[in-house]
């Protein structure tokens, strides 16, 4: 097992490829927090996973990556129950579209506060532990073929999931040097529940029977299909171990052959 013992926080925990990674480590030996900002949902994802693997090493967390104190109870919480944090899967995040015309100050702020701003300073929480323990750690952020790109209707969340890009960069190369290796996830587009709301848009602005969208591009990813949410966890699992020691700043894209960078 890669992640034997390895204590691991998944933000975005509860649902989708946050619940499919968390799942993963388990089975890799990690201990893992499940955290995530509906704690009814919490509840579920952990009962689920207790099913089959052993409770101790399942810890569900709230999480409300756009309140400073509630990252910094999250981080207190896990050390103080575990001793420290050795892996960071930053995937929070929210999803709004519109015409550029039609963007609101607040879809802005909340797609920015939650996909950026809320990712960095969990990263920063986590990053500071890491440093103290003296040894090391892997951060994982994820972000989008949608920040490999513009799209017209999702302007916001294409710059939010750029910027998430850039950060990665960023701190990849300032962390390298305490053996935080901060590296990045682009999924392309993913069966989730999540999905449902998009399709929703993209029929309401582009004028589409319901389900039509999803069909196409799911049609149109070269290998044959949407991605699920288990296809990201291998990259994970990888970018978490230490098969990725030498990887640094690195954004892996994980979508079936649609962008290639």
């Amino acid at each position: 097992m890669k992640l034997q013992d390895r204590i691991a926080i998944v933000t975005g925990g509860a649902g989708g490829i946050g619940r499919a990674i968390a799942e993963r480590y388990l089975a890799e030996g990690a201990r893992v927090v499940v955290a995530d900002i509906d704690q009814n949902t919490i509840d579920k994802t952990v009962s689920d996973l207790q099913q089959t693997h052993d409770h101790t090493r399942i810890l569900g967390q709230h999480l409300d990556v756009c309140d400073r104190a509630s990252i910094a109870q999250l981080v207190a919480t896990v050390k103080e129950v575990w001793g420290g944090i050795d892996i960071l899967v930053n995937n929070a995040a929210v999803f709004n579209m519109a015409p550029v015309l039609e963007v609101t100050e607040e879809s802005y702020d909340h797609q920015f506060n939650v996909n950026v701003k809320g990712l960095f300073f969990t990263l920063q929480a986590v990053a500071r532990v890491m440093k103290e323990s003296g040894r090391g750690g892997k951060i994982i952020n994820i972000s989008s073929q949608a920040g490999r790109r513009g799209e017209a209707l999702v302007s916001m969340y294409c710059a939010s999931k750029a910027a998430v890009i850039s950060l990665t960069q960023s701190c990849g190369l300032d962390l390298i040097k305490y053996g935080i290796n901060v590296n990045g996830i682009a999924p392309g587009v993913v069966d989730t529940p999540m999905w449902e709301e998009v399709d929703a848009l993209f029929a309401r602005y582009e004028n589409r029977p319901r389900g039509e969208k999803k069909r196409l591009v799911g049609e149109a990813v070269p290998f044959g299909r949407m991605g699920r949410p288990e296809d990201h966890t291998g990259a994970a699992v990888f970018l978490a171990s230490d098969d990725s020691e030498y990887v640094v700043s690195q954004t892996l894209n994980v979508d079936g052959g649609n962008w290639m960078s």
